[in-house]
C-alpha cells in the first residue's frame, strides 16, 4: 500500500510540474504583441491579389476563403480556414505582394499583426515560435495531399476529403459542423469540377447518412470510408 502510495505521489508531482499547452489565442491578446484587432462583414474582401503583403492575420472568430484569378479572371479556390488558422504569411518570406485573395466567408474577426512585429516575435518566444512553425508544415503537407488528391483521385473522393478537412476530421474535439456554410460553388472550384457533379455526390452522401443538411451541414464520420475505398 505504502508504495501505490508513493507511485501515486509521484505521479501527482509529475502532473503538477508539467506546464500548460501554450495557448496562441492568449499569447496574441496579451498587450505585449502589437496587433490590431479588424472585424470584416460576410463576403468582404480582406486583401487583393496584388495588394503590399505587410501583415501577417489569425483568425479569432468566422472564416475566410482564399482564392486566386487567372489572367482571364477565373478563380480558383485555394482554401476555406477557420479561427486558429494563420494566412498572408508569405511576407514573412520576403513576398512584396498578395499572391491571392482573402474574403471573409462569414462575420469575422481578425488580429493583424505587423511582419516585423512578427518576425520580432518569433525570434524571441520560442514556444509560439515552435507552434506556428508546426502549423506552417502542417499547411505544407496538406498543400501536397492536395495536389495528390487532384492528380490520382475521383471528383466522389475529392469531394469526401475535403468536406472532412473541412469539419476537421480528427481533431481532438473532433468538430462536425462546418462553419461557415460552404456553397456547392465554392466544393466544385476547390476540388476543380463542375456544381451539377457536387450536387449529385451531395445527394448521394447524403441518402447514405454520411451527412445531414437539416440543421446546416454535418459531416458524420462514416464519410471516411469514400476516402478509404479503393
Amino acid at each position: 500500500m505504502k508504495a501505490l502510495a508513493s507511485s501515486n505521489n509521484i505521479k501527482s508531482k509529475r502532473k503538477s510540474t508539467q506546464k500548460p499547452a501554450f495557448d496562441v489565442q492568449a499569447f496574441l491578446d496579451s498587450a505585449g504583441v502589437a496587433r490590431k484587432i479588424v472585424e470584416f462583414q460576410k463576403k468582404t474582401t480582406i486583401f487583393a491579389q496584388g495588394d503590399a503583403a505587410t501583415h501577417v492575420m489569425y483568425i479569432q472568430q468566422g472564416g475566410v476563403r482564399l482564392s486566386v484569378v487567372n489572367e482571364t479572371g477565373k478563380e480558383a479556390v485555394v482554401a476555406i480556414l477557420k479561427p486558429g488558422d494563420f494566412f498572408g504569411e508569405g511576407c514573412l518570406a520576403g513576398q512584396p505582394l498578395r499572391m491571392g485573395w482573402a474574403t471573409s466567408a462569414a462575420p469575422t474577426t481578425v488580429l493583424a499583426i505587423d511582419k516585423d512585429e512578427m518576425i520580432r516575435v518569433l525570434h524571441a518566444e520560442h514556444e509560439f515560435s515552435d507552434r506556428f512553425i508546426a502549423y506552417m508544415l502542417s499547411r505544407n503537407i496538406r498543400v501536397e495531399e492536395d495536389l495528390i488528391d487532384q492528380l490520382f483521385n475521383s471528383t466522389e473522393k475529392r469531394l469526401a476529403r475535403t468536406l472532412l478537412l473541412l469539419a476537421r476530421y480528427g481533431k481532438k474535439d473532433e468538430p462536425q459542423k462546418i462553419l461557415p456554410k460552404v456553397s456547392q460553388e465554392t466544393l466544385a472550384e476547390m476540388i476543380g469540377t463542375t456544381r451539377s457533379r457536387v450536387n449529385l455526390f451531395m445527394n448521394k452522401f447524403k441518402k447514405l447518412g454520411f451527412i445531414d443538411n437539416r440543421n446546416g451541414l454535418e459531416i458524420n464520420s462514416s464519410l471516411l470510408s469514400v476516402v478509404l475505398h479503393e
